[in-house]
């Protein structure tokens, strides 16, 4: 296969353990009363199972420091030295994801203020200020007894920091912290209105003093306040992580810090809090169906798989899934035959060194006592999960050859959390309908299809090294986006873009002299207008003598040099173009001028990937529902074949063989370098 931007071999998660992880969450806090049972039972089970890591302490604060200053870390001591007498890594975690009532009763503060500036009351996970002088303290505190007793432990392997970073706060400190923020950033109030636009309703600010966070009370129609607030939150989180890896750092220099992501979740820009993480890692939790719908859903889970490697641009951690059902889910359906192991064959696939679960075993009450784990409440190895969950250890333990493979990838599409916060928030177009990560998953469903590597960037990453990118979308042109776009076409690589690309810069104001900004010259065009559809209205595209269903948004555009090889087919538009391609340098910029249906779609990136000669992981038409995706060390690739479809389907590979997948069956090729 043909050299790929993330080509090598990177090193092992665990310093000197070349395997790959399989384990998961693990509470021995909550069986403290029958740990000379439990515990050693676990133990056993765990060897059974070829669980090789275990993540400890997530939600332990209370049984760590049961009353403020009062630490009881024997219990612990006892886990981590029975981790490393089985062979078992830890992934220890600073548990700053709940805070101990004691502290919530003495210190207030420490509570979150809601959009309607009122205090939260002691509860849920996360219901702390990321600005509270006590917090920091306090998680300060234990972080560094933990790092301190535990920085020469043998079972120690990697730092699980919090649980699922998430929320924001309004309290008066944040507000402050979110003041500062602003005026660092724009430097005078001047600045800040002509960044907002806050002459729209005299919203003008005269003083910093008057600045507040969106709230549903108060202030929610300034675009550039909510998007700026939306950054300031990823701030908050980045500097808090920050704090919270600093003893780490400190007496544990060579041990990797990570905190577990949820794939798109809103709240954050991933690629930002990245840039501080070691590794990273996310908790992965398809609701798998049984039916031809996991189709869609494998595609779904695939994107955020590469989107987590492609943070890092290396192997991630797979931190959470689960073996059997999930409970929060509305219907708390069973994996069915071969799901589990492919749901953990996909990950790795997708670029984890890591498959690791929620939970090891069942607790007896609360909200997920009936959460999917590897021991249920009855408590042997008696049980269909726990089988599929040792096969897989089984099927891991043949894998070493895998640890630190890279992905081959050539192709990247663009997943900007800018451009998703403002479309949540635009009043135009489609309004909360806009389906911006739906949208670009669709574009990427059909490099997934064809079984061609595909990164997950973010609009302000480096193009350098890609020979095609795709950016569906791009209502935002961020400073130096265009920039970096124009140095890729006319190198000589191929960009695509949609239909409400570049209608506005960093601060959501919107560009004058026409649309798409300054990516009109790049792309050729200039877009008049954008006819946003009824659920019912249909028009089409005409391309290469067959008509393409055309949905939701029609932009009307004009070539200003490009080439218009599609136009629409009805409408007072008919005729005009929907579809360009503007030669510029040594390369191509293609537009995409309406929303269309997969066929379209699919049939334009098979004759993108062939001119930019993308190379799939297998050389043949793989039936739908059934992805190819592959890892390579540079000696070998690993060709994982999936079959996502709840009926059987033939793949022939050619030279590599010929097989029938079962439903949900993974087939795994190693292929040695030229062969």
């Amino acid at each position: 296969m043909k050299a790929g931007l993330n080509d090598g071999v990177y090193p092992p998660i665990v310093a000197n353990f070349p395997h790959i992880l399989h384990g998961g969450d693990y509470n021995p806090d909550q069986w403290l009363k029958q740990k000379d049972t439990i515990w050693k039972e676990d133990m056993r089970l765990a060897r059974l199972a070829g669980i090789n890591s275990l993540s400890v302490g997530i939600f332990a604060w209370t049984a760590l420091e049961s009353a403020e200053g009062e630490y009881h870390f024997e219990w612990l001591d006892e886990v981590m030295d029975m981790l490393a007498k089985n062979g078992i890594v830890a992934v220890l975690a600073t548990p700053s994801g709940a805070r101990p009532a004691w502290m919530s009763q003495r210190y207030p503060e420490v509570l979150r203020v809601n959009r309607k500036r009122t205090r939260n009351l002691h509860g849920a996970r996360h219901n702390h200020c990321l600005s509270s002088p006590v917090y920091r303290e306090k998680v300060r505190l234990i972080n560094t007894k933990l790092a301190e007793r535990y920085k020469d432990h043998p079972a120690l392997g990697v730092w699980h920091i919090s649980n699922e970073y998430g929320g924001e706060c309004h309290c008066p400190l944040c507000q402050e912290r979110f003041r500062e923020y602003l005026k660092k950033k724009y430097g005078s109030i001047e600045a800040l209105n002509e960044a907002w636009w806050t002459g729209f309703w005299s919203h003008t600010y005269t003083d910093w003093s008057q600045v507040e966070s969106p709230s549903p009370i108060g202030e929610e129609s300034t675009h550039g306040l909510n998007l700026d607030w939306m950054r300031f939150t990823t701030e908050q989180f980045r500097d808090f992580y920050l704090w919270e890896i600093a003893p780490l750092r400190q007496f544990t220099p060579k041990i990797p810090c990570t905190t577990n992501l949820m794939g798109t979740y809103p709240g954050i820009d991933y690629f930002r809090l990245a840039e501080v993480l070691d590794i990273a890692s996310w908790d992965s939790y398809p609701q798998w169906t049984g039916t031809a719908e996991d189709i869609a859903l494998g595609v779904e889970f695939s994107f955020r798989h590469d989107l987590t490697r492609s943070l890092k641009k290396r192997p991630f951690m797979l931190m959470e899934s689960s073996p059997s059902a999930t409970n929060w889910r509305p219907v708390t359906k069973l994996h069915r035959p071969n799901v589990h192991m492919l749901q953990s064959m996909q990950a790795l696939a997708h670029g984890s060194d890591t498959v690791q679960y929620f939970q090891f075993r069942k607790g007896r009450g609360s909200s997920e006592k009936f959460h999917g784990a590897v021991v249920d409440h009855e408590g042997t190895e008696n049980t269909r999960v726990f089988a599929d969950v040792k096969a897989v250890g089984e099927r891991l333990r043949g894998l070493d050859g895998l640890v630190g493979a890279a992905t081959p990838s050539r192709a990247a599409i663009i997943y900007d959390w800018n451009v998703r916060w403002i479309l949540d928030d635009i009043k135009g177009l489609l309004q909360a309908k806009h389906g911006y990560e739906k949208t670009v998953i669709e574009h990427y469903s059909c490099f997934w299809q064809m079984g061609i590597p595909v990164d997950i960037i973010d609009s302000k990453q480096s193009l350098e090294g890609y020979d095609l990118v795709v950016a569906p979308m791009l209502y935002m042109i961020r400073d130096g986006v265009a920039e970096a776009i124009e140095t890729f076409v006319k190198k000589g690589g191929t960009f695509v873009a949609t239909y409400i690309t570049g209608y506005t810069d960093e601060n959501d104001l919107c560009f004058t002299g026409g649309f798409p900004g300054p990516l009109k010259e790049i792309l050729g065009i200039w877009c008049e207008e954008i006819d946003s559809l009824y659920p019912r209205d249909r028009n089409s595209i005409n391309w290469k003598n067959k008509k393409y269903e055309v949905y939701d948004f029609c932009e009307l555009i004009h070539s200003r040099g490009a080439e218009v090889p599609a136009s629409y087919g009805s409408d007072f538009y008919s005729g005009r173009p929907a579809l360009t391609v503007n030669s510029y340098g040594k390369g191509k910029a293609w537009f995409i001028a309406a929303r269309t249906g997969l066929d379209f779609l699919q049939d334009f990136y098979r004759d993108r990937a062939k001119d930019c000669g993308l190379k799939p992981a297998l050389d043949t038409v793989l039936p739908r529902g059934v992805t190819a995706q592959i890892r390579s060390t540079g000696k070998k690739d690993y060709i994982f074949v999936m079959n996502f479809s709840p009926e059987k389907q033939n793949v022939d590979a050619g030279n590599l063989g010929k097989k029938t997948l079962e439903a949900y069956e993974t087939w795994i090729i190693e292929r040695q370098e030229n062969s």
